[in-house]
């Protein structure tokens, strides 16, 4: 195997910190030659799906890709501003809020940078320029608070891949979730308050997650019950009693038995057990993107209004605010903690140049 060296790596070069945030991932364009090869690389992950590998591919390649793409451009469309995906923006638009929280504790020392589990930058990508700039040791946090296989567990999967190919790996710190963390909780509660203030309150309030099969929670995945918990913890520092919030599962895929209840069977049947306004969030989102912006605050507004609703919010994802900044903040200083390196490399250098190595 021919592993991967950094090619502009000098002995005198700064060693740093890296911290690489990630998310699921962006389609390049809303049009259907830019999610084909999207949709392909996300569906055929194992991790996402699991199907027999032959039984899957036939089922993705002979079917699945021979449809979607055109429906899911469509859909990309409806969202797709000048700046590109609003997933991608808001991923950017965090990185940049980080890296000045950083400039300004410890200048010069970290480096933040940014990938998509699918699609670009891509996390070898993304770990080629940490590495580039003199990262020596690296924290790597997906944005998802709640674990799940298919994303927390499949970023580690991109990074693990990715290392195999590389001659020199840094030291690795990775932040599985944080769903239950102090800090995202009062969060969460607090842009919910803000709502509130500036909207008033309604019948009910949703807490919609992105769903995931059931089989995956019956053999072992945590993230129905870390769902759950973040929904009590926000509910307990609101103050809801049991009957003014509902946990549910958005975005299911396929034939299969998915995380019950179901938003879209929800937000239909409220209407008719007296729930006539709703407000709802997603707490599973880090930022806005296609399943925030048009599965909840387009398509599932539609269902409840048609169904006899008559008032309908979505509360927007903590994206680049600054209490969720800081919050990232704090949460990266706490794995962070320990870590140090070396900055003055005049000794390096020297000896370097004694073997004439680059310098």
């Amino acid at each position: 195997m021919k592993y991967t060296s950094n090619s502009v790596f000098t002995h005198s070069q700064k060693d740093k910190i890296g911290i690489l945030i990630s998310n699921l991932g962006t389609p390049e364009a809303p049009t259907k030659q830019a999610l084909k090869p999207y949709l392909k690389q996300f569906l055929s992950d194992p991790r996402v799906v699991e199907v027999p590998k032959l039984i899957w591919w036939c089922i993705l390649n002979l079917i699945i890709l021979q449809f979607r793409p055109k429906r899911s451009a469509e859909a990309y469309a409806t969202v797709w501003t000048d700046e590109g995906s609003p997933l991608l923006t808001h991923t950017k638009n965090q990185a940049k809020a980080l890296q000045a929280k950083f400039d300004a504790h410890s200048p010069g020392k970290y480096i933040v940078g940014y990938a998509m589990r699918y699609g670009q930058p891509s996390v070898e990508n993304a770990m080629n320029e940490l590495l580039e700039q003199g990262a020596r040791k690296v924290v790597v946090l997906p944005l998802y608070p709640q674990y799940c296989a298919s994303t927390s567990g499949s970023t580690f999967d991109a990074l693990a891949n990715d290392f195999t190919k590389r001659r020199w790996l840094p030291d690795l710190r990775f932040i599985s979730h944080y769903h239950d963390d102090t800090r995202y909780i009062d969060c969460l509660a607090e842009s919910i308050k803000a709502h509130w203030t500036e909207h008033g309150r309604t019948d009910k309030l949703i807490f919609s997650y992105h769903g995931i099969p059931k089989r995956y929670l019956m053999n072992g995945d945590p993230y129905h019950c870390e769902c759950y918990k973040t929904t009590r913890l926000v509910a307990e520092a609101l103050g809801l009693g049991k009957d003014e919030y509902m946990t549910t599962f958005q975005s299911r895929f396929g034939r299969e038995e998915w995380l019950t209840p179901y938003t879209d069977e929800t937000l239909k049947a409220l209407p008719a057990k007296g729930v006539h306004s709703l407000q709802v969030i997603c707490p599973g989102f880090s930022s806005d993107c296609l399943e925030t912006i048009e599965e909840i605050g387009e398509e599932n507004r539609e269902y409840f209004m048609e169904n006899g609703g008559k008032e309908y919010q979505y509360i927007p994802c903590l994206n680049s605010d600054d209490a969720h900044i800081e919050m990232l903040f704090n949460l990266l200083q706490d794995n962070l903690h320990g870590w140090d390196v070396e900055q003055d490399m005049t000794v390096r250098a020297a000896q370097a140049a004694q073997l004439n190595a680059p310098v």
